[in-house]
């Protein structure tokens, strides 16, 4: 009952009117017996709320309490107003003695049922010390059947709140019935426990509450610490998949890099700066006299020589003391073990994605109802953002355009000894633009070498630059003709992509592999001037001694500047320095490309088109197309010279971690400015192990002229940590020699044996051959039973249409 309508059911709030006429003894009697039954009634139902609302407010009571007073002294002095007045019948003073008599009863119920209140809320206070998890006193009394009622509402109300996103409502009754099932469950989840039991229950359904909001939280904290994933979801939902794997592996790179530069700087770069001797102290670490002029100058710094040549940047600097500084930090020992654990966590890093990819993709497809499951499964009925749902929606456009491409490609018709006749051509001229290119760069490294041996003091920037643009060009325009080329073949998107790729592979290899066979011839050069140099010096020191040479000479004179000391080629500095500036001249003339071939492009469109004489942007030029097959054969040949480079120039790792990090924000900048979506969408491998593969080749290729270079051709005798040394990998011995017990030297020796290395080898090969054969083997069990049970509901499907559903296994 409302709260208003109390003061007309109380007895306290009954008006008694007396009359200063002559009433009827009857009237009078009646009025009473009403006035009771009104008050029998009215003290049942107050006895009712006054259990059901224990909260009633202390303000309403003591305004109940000073009407109750008013009436009363009103009363009295009606009666004594009666007494004195004239021609009063018995009836009437009867009345009001019962009257008096009545209010006086009300006076100590009044007080009974203050005193009960009071014990009321007095014991609603000791409940509340104590963490009971009720609201009301009727949720004490909770009996056996009401707690199971109560308990399947709260399941029930936490079932719609799981399946809510699948209800077809709009976002607004959503989250009205959100709001409204959480607040129920929050309000009586509590109430299921009984006696010692109902705080436990309490206690545990809120630690599973918070231990659900941590888990969530933090799936959103991981989430957004990973790099770049909202551009990277922006650049899929409109362009596609197959773009969105470049960015995907560009992330990739970035991480590996990443690793790779905290190796190289904490253990190579970081304790030569710290503990070893500065700049200064040896011949190594200071600038000749005949550099010093020009050793600041920006376009000496640029081409990576002057100061920067005498730094930590390149392999020359660093000395071959076995231990520097108060750690005794072995420092040659380090820079050998970095080098080769560089390439040892690259492979590891490389085959176990692969591996994981192949796991993801299950060996099978997934195009069953394809068309069905995008058309009712893909949109997100909880998306309230409104560019969330531009983009989900550019994304669900994109994936029907992938799968329409992909039933017209399964369906496609064609005349089988033309698309013969096209794909030879087009391999032809394929091989023309691969052989041309490798001709040219062998021709300009040999300008390059006599350009070298004449001076090239004597000539211009280009000579200098020659064979770094020449394979920045070419790697920035055989791609192009390949695209051309492609066109004649006639292959699915995805099929016509691994042929451009494997195209641009192999250019980028052979230009590759042409640049090291002339480093080679180079380094060939290097120490055979080296012999002449420490000729001369031998000469040099005996003319400083007077004639005679002291034993044991490690240097010149003291009053000999070290500037003025003759010093060797150093063929690992020049070897670092040419990886380098090919890094650095790859990079500008990407980023180069990007803003002419992209950007310039997009705004002559844009706005020349409303003045021009045909359609700019359906005709030519058009707007751009990202270039996945170039962009993605240049990030993993760059990859490449970082690991052939890394060795001779630890500086490489931390220069493509610029690179990688300016690409990424310039070309996702460049793709929703600039371009424009293929005209032909296809949808991306799930494992982009294709990648994968040519990054691993690329990394083995990459290892092999490292491997030469420290096993078979000796170091430098004046710089480097191996300066001193026959070969290289000698630090490995010293390191046994001097810092372990005999014993470990024989095991270690006994295990580096060919007669256990090769067994080893070939046992590792067998042992892979046969995991992959099983692999395959599992691939097409699964394809087989795949196909079954295609088949099986097929039937099903087809009995259930003719109305025969007799077999058992349907059902």
């Amino acid at each position: 009952m409302p709260r208003s309508e109390k003061p007309t059911a109380s007895p306290r709030n009954v008006r008694i009117e007396v009359d200063n006429d002559e009433g009827s003894a009857a009237e009078s009697e009646e009025e009473q017996e009403s006035v009771q039954r009104k008050g029998a009634s009215s003290k049942k139902t107050r006895e009712k709320y006054e259990e059901d609302e224990e909260g009633e407010d202390e303000d309403e009571e003591t305004a109940a309490d000073r009407r109750r007073k008013y009436k009363r002294r009103r009363m009295k002095d009606g009666g004594l107003d009666i007494s004195e007045s004239d021609g009063e019948g018995c009836k009437s003073r009867k009345n009001r003695a019962n009257q008096m008599t009545k209010d006086g009863d009300e006076e100590d119920g009044d007080k009974k049922r203050k005193d009960k209140k009071k014990g009321k809320k007095k014991k609603k206070k000791d409940k509340k010390k104590k963490g009971s998890g009720s609201d009301s006193s009727s949720e004490e009394e909770l009996t056996e059947e009401e707690i199971a009622k109560l308990k399947e509402a709260v399941e029930e109300k936490k079932k719609l709140i799981a399946t809510l996103r699948n209800k077809p409502w709009n976002m607004k009754k959503k989250l009205e019935v959100l709001k409204d099932a959480q607040q129920f469950v929050e309000k009586f989840e509590g109430a299921l426990g009984k006696g010692k039991g109902k705080k436990f229950y309490a206690y545990k359904v809120m630690m599973m509450k918070k231990w659900m909001k941590f888990q969530r939280d933090f799936e959103n904290f991981r989430t957004a610490c990973i790099p770049w994933e909202m551009k990277i979801k922006e650049i899929e939902s409109h362009f596609g998949s197959s773009v969105a794997s470049y960015f995907i592996f560009l992330r990739w790179m970035y991480g590996i890099n990443i690793i790779l530069f905290g190796l190289t700087f904490g253990l190579v770069m970081v304790p030569e700066a710290l503990m070893g001797k500065p700049y200064g102290t040896l011949p190594r670490k200071t600038v000749p006299r005949a550099e010093e002029a020009t050793a600041m100058n920006f376009a000496t710094l640029w081409d990576f020589s002057g100061l920067a040549q005498y730094s930590v940047l390149f392999y020359g600097y660093y000395n071959n003391q076995r231990t520097i500084g108060w750690l005794k930090f072995r420092l040659p020992l380090s820079y050998f073990l970095v080098g080769v654990g560089s390439i040892g966590y690259s492979f590891m890093v490389v085959i176990r994605t692969m591996a994981k990819n192949a796991h993801d993709d299950g060996g099978g497809d997934d195009n069953s109802f394809n068309f069905s499951w995008k058309m009712f499964t893909s949109w997100d009925y909880l998306i309230g953002n409104p560019e969330t749902a531009d983009n989900k929606f550019a994304s669900i456009t994109t994936s029907f355009k992938e799968a329409i491409v992909e039933e017209q490609e399964s369906r496609k018709e064609e005349n089988v000894h033309l698309t013969r006749f096209l794909r030879v051509l087009a391999n032809f001229f394929a091989f023309c633009t691969l052989a041309g290119s490798g001709y040219l760069i062998y021709f300009v490294v040999r300008r390059s070498q006599q350009f070298a041996l004449e001076g090239l003091e004597n000539y211009g920037w280009w000579e200098r630059n020659e064979v770094n643009m020449v394979m920045s060009l070419l790697g920035m325009f055989c791609p192009t003709v390949f695209d051309v080329i492609s066109a004649l073949e006639n292959y699915h998107p995805r099929i016509a992509l691994r042929w451009q790729l494997g195209r641009i592979f192999a250019l980028f290899l052979g230009n590759l592999y042409t640049f090291i066979i002339a480093l080679m011839d180079e380094i060939n050069l290097k120490l055979e001037e080296e012999k002449i140099v420490r000729q001369n010096m031998t000469i040099w020191l005996t003319n400083l001694y007077n004639g005679t040479l002291p034993e044991n000479v490690t240097g010149p004179p003291p009053h000999v500047s070290l500037a003025d000391v003759p010093r060797g080629p150093c063929w690992e500095t020049m070897v670092g320095q040419e990886f380098v500036r090919l890094t650095v001249s790859d990079t500008v003339t990407t980023y180069i490309t990007i803003l002419i071939g992209d950007f310039l492009k997009a705004v002559f469109v844009r706005f020349f088109n409303y003045c021009w004489c045909w359609d700019l942007e359906y005709g030519f030029p058009s707007y751009s197309e990202f270039d996945i097959s170039g962009n993605v054969l240049g990030l993993i040949f760059n990859q490449g010279m970082i690991w052939m480079g890394s060795f001779y120039a630890p500086c490489l790792p931390a220069i493509n971690v610029i690179r990688l990090h300016t690409s990424m924000y310039l070309q996702c900048w460049a793709v929703m400015c600039c371009n424009v979506p293929h005209e032909r969408v296809f949808k991306a491998s799930r494992s982009n192990n294709f990648y994968m593969a040519m990054l691993l080749f690329i990394l083995f290729l990459s290892t092999l002229p490292v491997v030469y270079t420290v096993v078979s051709v000796p170091p430098s005798f004046d710089c480097g940590p191996f300066s001193g040394k026959t070969r290289m990998f000698e630090v490995i011995g010293e390191t046994l020699e001097h810092d372990f017990p005999s014993w470990f030297r024989k095991v270690f020796r006994l295990l580096s044996n060919p007669g256990v290395i090769l067994p080893f080898i070939l046992l590792m090969v067998l042992s892979i051959y046969y995991l992959n054969a099983i692999s395959k083997g599992y691939q097409d069990m699964n394809l087989e039973l795949k196909k079954k049970l295609q088949n099986q509901e097929n039937k099903c499907h087809y009995n259930t249409q003719q109305g025969k559903l007799l077999d058992r296994k349907c059902n």
